[in-house]
């Protein structure tokens, strides 16, 4: 005789549960995020750029060396490089060439680095360079200055010297992509070593769209592979080590050959 009372009251409970439901207010529709901006040669060389991330900090890095002469801190780097430290060589504001060496997460294992180095009489004095001390940093952190002014100034250091990189662009007689990179590591931001690294690096630029400070890249062996890249000045200028023992200098995006054997632009900013 209880079966009944049970039955109605599970009914109308089930009852209100529906009208419950039919009040809720439908789901909005998904909207698809905006299509990325296609960049028309990443596939022709086969791989997608990245189009979310930044370039990554500079660490810690030590800091050694004031030489008149080029030879000799040409000599440095190829020493620390040939124990497998990432070093290079680069032209200061007072004219003499210095040396980094090192990425570190901390103070104490960058220490630890040239303590080791200084022991084995390879360098002697040193200082360490703290992730506060680089351009990058101090312009985010006051929100002063240009990034990009600080790209093409360092790069202009670089003028009219003999650049001697000995960097991965070497097997294919340019010193390129070490100009650029040791231009972006002063300033903060760790650029990787050879031509083709930093364009998948970067992120997509129509050379219209160019502003100082973005890299440009060049075929210069022919197809479509990169080969070459100099960093872009403004007025369609860009900044360059054309080959091994030649002088970093100007030149035009206009030029008949780096019009014909232009490839792209990548921005890292």
């Amino acid at each position: 005789m209880m079966i009944r009372p049970i039955f109605f009251r599970t009914a109308l409970l089930s009852l209100f549960l529906l009208v419950l439901c039919s009040c809720t207010a439908p789901s909005p529709p998904v909207t698809p995020p905006p299509a990325a901006e296609i960049d028309p040669i990443a596939d022709i060389l086969g791989g997608a750029v990245q189009k979310d991330e930044s370039l990554a900090k500079m660490g810690f890095s030590t800091q050694v060396g004031a030489f008149k002469q080029l030879d000799n801190a040409v000599r440095l780097e190829r020493l620390l490089t040939q124990r497998g430290v990432d070093a290079y060589y680069f032209r200061h504001e007072s004219g003499l060439y210095k040396v980094r060496f090192g990425n570190h997460p901390n103070y104490d294992a960058a220490r630890y680095e040239a303590e080791s180095l200084r022991k084995q009489g390879i360098v002697s004095r040193f200082f360490i360079v703290t992730p506060e001390n680089y351009a990058a940093a101090k312009i985010k952190h006051s929100g002063r200055g240009d990034l990009r002014r600080e790209l093409v100034a360092t790069a202009r250091r670089f003028l009219g010297v003999p650049y001697r990189w000995g960097g991965e662009d070497r097997k294919n007689g340019f010193d390129c992509s070490g100009l650029t990179m040791v231009s972006y590591r002063l300033n903060g931001l760790n650029l990787p070593r050879n031509s083709r690294a930093q364009f998948k690096a970067g992120r997509y630029v129509s050379k219209k769209n160019l502003q100082p400070g973005d890299l440009v890249f060049f075929a210069t062996k022919g197809g479509k592979r990169v080969t070459h890249v100099g960093m872009y000045a403004g007025h369609g200028k860009f900044i360059h080590a054309p080959r091994t023992g030649k002088t970093v200098r100007v030149a035009s995006l206009s030029s008949r050959f780096f019009k014909r054997t232009y490839v792209g632009g990548r921005t890292y900013l």
